[in-house]
This record gives C-alpha cells, sequence and structure tokens, in this order.
C-alpha cells in the first residue's frame, strides 16, 4: 500500500464521519427533537476532532519527530473530550446518550470505509 493510498483512506474517512455525522443529526432532529440533535452533532464534532488529532499524533510518529508532543498530547486530549462531555451534559443539559451516539461516528465510519474497500476495492 502507497502513501497515496493511504492519504485517500484517510479522506474518505473524514467524509463519511463529517455525512454520518450530518445524517445522523438530521435524523435525530426528525424523531427526537433540536437538543438531542445538538447532542448528536456536538458529538460528532468532538469525534472528528479526535479522529483528526490521531491522525496528526500518527503523522508526527512516523515521520521520527515530535514524539514527545504527541505523547503529551494523547494523554491531554481524553481529559479535553470529558471536560467538553461534562460540560455538553450540564451546562446546555444536553442528554448523554446523544452525545455518546455521536462520538462514536468516527468509529462508524472506518466501518463504511472497510465496507467501501470490500465492495469496491477488491
Amino acid at each position: 500500500m502507497t502513501a497515496d493510498f493511504d492519504e485517500r483512506v484517510l479522506r474518505r474517512i473524514v467524509r463519511f464521519t463529517i455525512g454520518l455525522g450530518v445524517i445522523g443529526a438530521m435524523v435525530a432532529l426528525a424523531r427526537f427533537g433540536p437538543r438531542t440533535a445538538g447532542g448528536f452533532l456536538c458529538g460528532a464534532s468532538i469525534s472528528i476532532l479526535n479522529f483528526w488529532t490521531l491522525e496528526r499524533m500518527t503523522i508526527a510518529l512516523t515521520s521520527g519527530g515530535g514524539a514527545r508532543g504527541s505523547a503529551g498530547l494523547f494523554g491531554l486530549r481524553y481529559l479535553m473530550v470529558g471536560a467538553a462531555v461534562y460540560v455538553i451534559v450540564k451546562i446546555l443539559e444536553i442528554s448523554l446518550m446523544s452525545v455518546l451516539a455521536g462520538l462514536f461516528v468516527s468509529a462508524a465510519a472506518v466501518i463504511v470505509e472497510i465496507l467501501y474497500e470490500l465492495v469496491f476495492l477488491s
């Protein structure tokens, strides 16, 4: 596998994540209302940000530089995600389940990418 292939895979995963986040928010809006849709969208936004930081950390580690900063960011990002979820749930009074559902959008996008590769690239 080439670096070009890897870049295309990452771009597709980001697009799938954004698409699933928007579609999920629209379904949540139609079915459960604006607060739930907002919670799902917040969770999906955190999910895409988390995926982006993982991608950047992996690039930094594999390129041979920035390992110390990346390791610090690795631990810090979970604290930041936890703080963001706490603020969304407690202060904005949005359902925890909708935020947690949004947090799984990146994982769902990876599964969609696997299915995409099985169907179109094999």
